[in-house]
């Protein structure tokens, strides 16, 4: 489930890749899918501010990634899909919820909440990385995610404020690395109760190559609880 194109304002594309190569590699068959809405605010990326007189759609954003092959979130239907999984970027917190705006008191946008409730209620499992484990952590009840560390360490977690808002939310936070020592070990949680699985992606700076192997674990284990 994509939520744009560009990790200010939509899906971090690095993620989305990353994610589309390890279902490949674990020979799934993939549908891609976001919501027909209006996206929160456009991004200039080559700034990192919002460009006031302009406005994108998520789908058609979203298809960009997708390379055209991309439907309405309104007709993903859990009995055709064994998994879902939402990448992360900026968008999850503002085109699927308004985290990035409501924090803790945010709204999860109807479609989504209605997956999510969907395939947590047929058993299904549900993958989630970077920012997008708030979405299960306020619309699942007690669900177990991580985003990384719960303290900065000097900018390494820029982002580790979230764990606090997660707790908010009514999940439980559970810290994971995305690399540690100086043997590459790249974590997800599996939250197996919920059959949800997080990792941290780019909620740590860490080089691009642990990012992608952390997501890989993700994946893995995701594909692992659909018992195919």
């Amino acid at each position: 489930v994509l939520s744009g194109c560009g990790v200010y304002d939509g899906t971090e594309i690095h993620e989305a890749s990353a994610i589309l190569v390890h279902l490949s590699r674990g020979g799934a068959e993939v549908q891609m899918y976001a919501p027909d809405v209006p996206q929160m605010h456009v991004i200039d990326h080559s700034k990192g501010q919002p460009a006031e007189a302009e406005s994108r759609n998520v789908l058609v954003e979203s298809a960009r990634i997708a390379r055209g092959k991309i439907t309405s979130l309104a007709k993903l239907t859990t009995a055709d899909h064994d998994a879902v999984i939402f990448p992360g970027g900026f968008g999850a917190a503002k085109n699927l919820s308004t985290f990035a705006v409501d924090g803790k008191d945010c709204k999860v946008n109807r479609e989504v909440e209605r997956v999510l409730k969907d395939f947590h209620k047929a058993g299904k499992p549900i993958g989630l990385c970077c920012i997008s484990p708030v979405l299960a952590a306020k619309v699942l009840s007690g669900a177990e995610v991580t985003v990384g560390h719960e303290e900065e360490e000097g900018g390494k977690w820029p982002y580790a404020g979230t764990a606090g808002a997660i707790k908010e939310l009514g999940g439980k936070h559970c810290v994971k690395e995305a690399v540690f020592s100086l043997t590459p070990f790249y974590e997800a949680h599996v939250d197996t109760k919920n059959k949800v699985v997080t990792t941290p992606a780019f909620m740590c700076e860490a080089e691009l190559h642990n990012i992608f192997d952390g997501i890989g674990v993700m994946v893995k284990n995701v594909l692992k609880l659909t018992g195919k």
